[in-house]
């Protein structure tokens, strides 16, 4: 794992999107087509902004798979990842082959038939984000370490349910989904390189769980330091608590 630090959130969702731009070229230079997966939420906001304005991306080459999504949350709620996807990527870019997930009328039906096109071929690359629990998509702690389900349907716990109103998504935990739709932790690190968005300092206290701590379910983005091509990208908030010997500084 190589971890970047970086001065300013800006600074790190520009580096980002530029590691991001180039592993999607080589892949379509490689095999004709880049497989992604991409994370949403507010700590992806810089990130997706500079990587949807790159310059010689064939984006009609892509395919794209999203980590999670509520249950029983319609598009049209200002919290839906799908219309978070649709806003930030999908209609910037024109990108034309996409899985969303739909948490909202069938969900058993979501996972079966994006389960199928996932297994279809490898990921290249996969866009994740670090909780404030250290979750990993959905997979809140206690995460199953386990299953080689691609998708799984997992409950919410208070910590990450908190989470999206502090991130301004809901007005307060009651109306906060309890479940999800969730990649699983094996289907994750089933992508050749990863790239985790980490900014700001209400993830330092999961940050340094994960990246300093022991690697296991309680705190679940751990697992990618067991990935051998996985770039984190910190700014000085989110680095605050971590020990100087293990840090890149940009």
């Amino acid at each position: 794992m190589l971890i970047k630090v970086f001065e300013e959130k800006k600074d790190l969702g520009r580096a980002a999107a530029e590691q991001a731009a180039s592993s999607i070229r080589s892949a379509i230079r490689e095999s004709g087509r880049a497989r992604i997966i991409t994370a949403t939420g507010a700590s992806q906001f810089e990130f997706l902004e500079v990587l949807t304005e790159a310059a010689d991306i064939d984006w009609r080459r892509v395919e794209m798979f999203h980590l999670d999504e509520y249950i029983g949350l319609p598009m049209s709620h200002p919290a839906s990842f799908r219309r978070f996807l649709q806003e930030r990527l999908i209609q910037k870019t024109g990108i034309i082959h996409y899985h969303l997930l739909d948490g909202d009328s069938d969900p058993s039906a979501a996972i079966r038939s994006t389960s199928e096109a996932i297994r279809a071929a490898p990921i290249d690359i996969a866009f994740v984000g670090i909780g404030e629990n250290g979750h990993l998509a959905f997979n809140d702690p206690p995460a199953d370490f386990e299953t080689e389900e691609p998708y799984l349907i997992v409950n919410l716990d208070e910590a990450c349910r908190l989470q999206q109103v502090g991130e301004g998504w809901f007005k307060n935990i009651s109306e906060t989904p309890k479940q999800a739709i969730s990649m699983s932790i094996r289907q994750i690190l089933k992508a050749k390189e990863i790239l985790a968005v980490v900014p700001d300092s209400r993830k330092a206290k999961a940050v340094k769980a994960c990246l300093e701590g022991e690697i296991n379910p309680m705190a679940p983005a751990s697992i990618l330091r067991r990935h051998e091509n996985t770039t984190v990208y910190l700014d000085k908030n989110s680095a605050a608590l971590l020990t100087q010997t293990t840090l890149t500084f940009v």
